[in-house]
């Protein structure tokens, strides 16, 4: 059984769109704890295989890549590289070009509750 917190997790993870990103914090709170950007975290890493999660939207709220290199940096950058996203010379990527606004309501998919 999937609790609500993640299933809302996994929702909004699943709306941000190509060439957008959103903030481990910004999807905790749009999951409706906006102190649980670690279990965001934990919820990537454990199901993104699973539920097909675009994994690789989602960085940190210095809008630079969370994962170590050598580790999955390298994969999440290309993938977002990819869809468009650009990184400066710092490694950072522009939020106010790519940071995802959503809608004001998403919805949890029957598939998922």
């Amino acid at each position: 059984m999937i609790m609500p917190f993640t299933r809302k997790v996994l929702q909004v993870i699943k709306s941000i769109p190509q060439g957008k990103v959103l903030s481990y914090g910004r999807v905790a709170a749009l999951a409706g704890n906006p102190r649980g950007a670690r279990q965001v975290s934990r919820i990537l890493h454990s199901m993104s295989g699973k539920h097909d999660l675009p994994w690789h939207r989602v960085v940190n709220s210095l809008g630079k890549i969370s994962l170590p290199r050598g580790r999955g940096y390298e994969l999440q950058r290309a993938l977002l590289e990819s869809e468009g996203v650009c990184f400066s010379l710092a490694h950072t990527i522009d939020l106010n070009i790519h940071l995802w606004q959503p809608p004001d309501t998403i919805k949890v998919p029957d598939e998922l509750m």
